[in-house]
C-alpha cells in the first residue's frame, strides 16, 4: 500500500501531465476559475468556451461536470452552467470545515509522523519561505508559485494522517478557499505577516506541540476568512469583482 505522501505526490503529477483531453480541460478551467478569469456567477458557454480551451464540445461538458462535483461549477439543468458564486456565508462554512478537517488531520500527523514526514516537512517550509520572500513583487509568476508552495507545505502538515476521507474533502475545501484567498491576499493590501504565522505553524508542528500547532494552524486559517469580510460588498454583488 503506498502511503499518503506517495498518493499526493500523483495528485500533483496528474495536475501537470493530464492523461486525457477531458482531463486537460477540467484543470485549465479549473484553474482559471479558482485565478477568477472566470468571475463568480458567469455564464460557461460551451459553443465559446470549446474553441477558447481547444476542445470539442463533448469534452468541455464531461469537464464542466467534473467541475460541477468540485462545487466550482454550478449545472443550470437544460440552461447549461455557470460559475459557483461566492460570499461571505460561503466562506465562513469553508473556513470552519477547514479548521475542523485539518487540525485533526494534523493531530494525527504530529502523533504518527515519521523521519521521512519531518524531512518533507521542512523541505515544503524552505520552499515556501522562498517564495514568500518574492510575494512583494507582486506579479502573476511569484503569486503562482507562492500558492504552489503554499499548498505544498499544508498538505506536508497533515500528510501523515492516514484518513483517506479526511484527505479528499480538504482537497475540496482547499480549491474553494483558494478562491476567496486570492481575493483577500492579492486584491487588496497585504497586512498580514504570513510568513511569521507560517513559521510559528512550523515550528510547534516540528516541536510536537500538538495543542500549540492546531491552535496557530486554527487561527491562520481564520485570519483570511477575516481578510474576506473586509472586502469591500462590491466584490461579492453581481456575480464578484469585475476583472
Amino acid at each position: 500500500m503506498r502511503d499518503s505522501r506517495t498518493v499526493r505526490a500523483d495528485e500533483a503529477a496528474s495536475i501537470e501531465e493530464p492523461k486525457t483531453l477531458v482531463e486537460a480541460a477540467y484543470f485549465r478551467l479549473r484553474r482559471d476559475i479558482i485565478e477568477g478569469l472566470h468571475p463568480p456567477g458567469e455564464k460557461l458557454r460551451v459553443e465559446h468556451l470549446k474553441d477558447q480551451y481547444e476542445v470539442g464540445a463533448g469534452t468541455l461538458r464531461e469537464a464542466l461536470l467534473l467541475l460541477v462535483t468540485d462545487a466550482l461549477v454550478v449545472a443550470q439543468g437544460q440552461r447549461g452552467f455557470r460559475v459557483a458564486p461566492i460570499s461571505i456565508a460561503d466562506c465562513e462554512d469553508i473556513s470552519h470545515t477547514r479548521v475542523l478537517l485539518e487540525t485533526e488531520a494534523l493531530r494525527q500527523s504530529i502523533a504518527r509522523g515519521d523521519d521521512a514526514w519531518e524531512a518533507d516537512l521542512v523541505a515544503s517550509f524552505h520552499r515556501l519561505t522562498r517564495a514568500e520572500q518574492k510575494l512583494t513583487d507582486n506579479d502573476s509568476a511569484t503569486t503562482e508559485d507562492w500558492e504552489r508552495c503554499n499548498r505544498a507545505f499544508h498538505e506536508a502538515l497533515t500528510s501523515a494522517s492516514q484518513s483517506r476521507w479526511i484527505r479528499h474533502f480538504q482537497n475540496i475545501l482547499y480549491q474553494q478557499s483558494e478562491r476567496y484567498r486570492r481575493l483577500s491576499l492579492f486584491r487588496q493590501p497585504i497586512t498580514r505577516d504570513i510568513h511569521a504565522e507560517h513559521h510559528a505553524l512550523f515550528d510547534a508542528t516540528l516541536s510536537r506541540n500538538a495543542v500549540r500547532a492546531c491552535s496557530i494552524l486554527s487561527e491562520h486559517i481564520l485570519r483570511t476568512l477575516d481578510a474576506v469580510k473586509r472586502l469591500p460588498l462590491e466584490f461579492f454583488s453581481n456575480g464578484g469583482p469585475s476583472r
